[in-house]
Formats: structure tokens, C-alpha cells, sequence
């Protein structure tokens, strides 16, 4: 039996809006169908930022540290930070360390007495802003090594674009649950398709329990007391 020998199958931004319409019974008739089913993806791709942590948008950012800098702005793509670590000496094939950085919250920062003191960073607290985020450490980086912030952190997911031949920047294997997430978004919105939200909706959400228990760490996990006698 012959097969295509290929696994590139991709819908773009045309295809996945069709699809989304045909699962409501409906069919794109104006620019505004197109338009407004558009805006319902790039805000169904706000709510998957907020559902947790997505493995395909984990991505590592660093930063070169200055001596007496703390507090650094990060890249308005930067969503959240998973795990954070100075490396002192970077490249240095025989000195080069990493040493994780403990979170802490604005509570557990705004009540450090001295946020200018200067050593080996060994704490961070991330500040959300409207537009991008900070990053502040503490202490503040001293000039005894050369330091590098490296961090694991979530990226936003990109907005659709205006042209019809994008694809999702997502992995294809998303497809199924982002075509019946959309559907549910028009559903709601349209009086002939009201009657199929309850159908698309228990779709939608079972296809996203599935591709998020696919998409989760596989690693073990080891949990360690943390002593704050030392």
C-alpha cells in the first residue's frame, strides 16, 4: 500500500478559519467574517498564554550583567520566567559555574533593606509590566566574576498577521483543539450556531486535556527541603 512519505501537513491562516466556520455550520461570507474570526484567534491564543505552561513556547534568554546594575527590562515577548541561574565565567572551559537563583515575591523583595548591596546574585523577583517585564536581582552583581543571567522563560505566542497564507506559530499537532477553540469563539457569537456550543465546547476541551498532557515535562521530578537555617 502506498503512502505520501511526507508528515508536513500544515493548515494556514485561511484553512484554519474555514475549518472553524464549517464545524459552526457556517460558511464566510464578507471581510468581516474574515476579520472577526481573526481577532477570535489572536485572542484564543491569550487565553492558552494563561492556561500554563505550553513546552513548544519555552524558549532561553540571557543577559550580560554590569556591576551595581540590578534591575534589568526584558523582552516584551517574555511571558513568564520558569528557572533562572547566574553563570559566572561564561566560556571559560575550566572556571564557567551555574547557580540557580531562588524566586522571590514583592513582598519578600520590597522588605530586603539594602537592594544596593553588592555580591553574588542569588535572588530574583520578576516585575510584570504593561508592556514588557523586569527582572530585578539581588544582590546586586559585584565586580569580583563576569556574570550571565540565563533563564528558561515562556514566550508569547505570535499575533495571526493580516495575510491569509500565515500559518499558526504553533505545532501542528495543536491543530485539531486551535480549529475547535475558534469554532467555540464564533459559536458564541453567532444566533445559527448558538445550538452546536455546548458539542464544540466539550470538543474543544477534550482536545485540549490531550495535547497538554502531551505537551507536559517527562522528566522526574525531585523535591529537596529547603533549609533556611543556612
Amino acid at each position: 500500500m502506498a503512502t505520501s512519505g511526507t508528515t508536513a501537513f500544515n493548515l494556514d491562516l485561511s484553512d484554519i478559519l474555514e475549518e472553524a466556520h464549517e464545524l459552526c455550520g457556517l460558511k464566510m461570507s464578507s471581510g468581516y467574517d474574515y476579520k472577526t474570526a481573526r481577532r477570535g484567534l489572536d485572542l484564543l491564543f491569550l487565553e492558552w498564554q494563561n492556561k500554563g505552561l505550553n513546552l513548544f513556547s519555552v524558549e532561553t534568554g540571557t543577559q550580560t550583567l554590569t556591576q551595581g546594575t540590578f534591575s534589568y527590562d526584558l523582552s516584551s515577548n517574555v511571558l513568564e520566567i520558569i528557572e533562572a541561574f547566574i553563570r559566572t565565567d561564561s566560556g571559560d572551559t575550566t572556571k564557567q559555574s551555574d547557580q540557580t537563583l531562588r524566586r522571590i515575591s514583592v513582598s519578600e523583595y520590597s522588605h530586603i533593606a539594602n537592594k544596593l548591596s553588592q555580591g553574588k546574585p542569588s535572588l530574583f523577583h520578576l516585575d510584570k509590566g504593561h508592556a514588557n517585564s523586569t527582572i530585578k536581582l539581588w544582590s546586586s552583581p559585584d565586580g569580583e566574576a563576569t556574570y550571565t543571567l540565563v533563564y528558561y522563560y515562556i514566550k508569547k505566542i505570535e499575533d495571526t498577521g493580516t495575510l491569509a497564507s500565515n500559518t499558526a506559530a504553533i505545532p501542528t499537532r495543536y491543530l485539531p483543539c486551535l480549529t475547535y477553540g475558534l469554532a467555540y469563539n464564533i459559536a458564541c457569537k453567532n444566533n445559527e450556531a448558538l445550538a452546536k456550543v455546548p458539542m464544540i465546547q466539550q470538543r474543544y476541551n477534550e482536545l485540549w486535556n490531550e495535547v497538554a498532557d502531551a505537551d507536559r515535562e517527562r522528566a522526574s521530578v525531585r523535591f529537596v527541603p529547603f533549609n533556611s537555617y543556612t
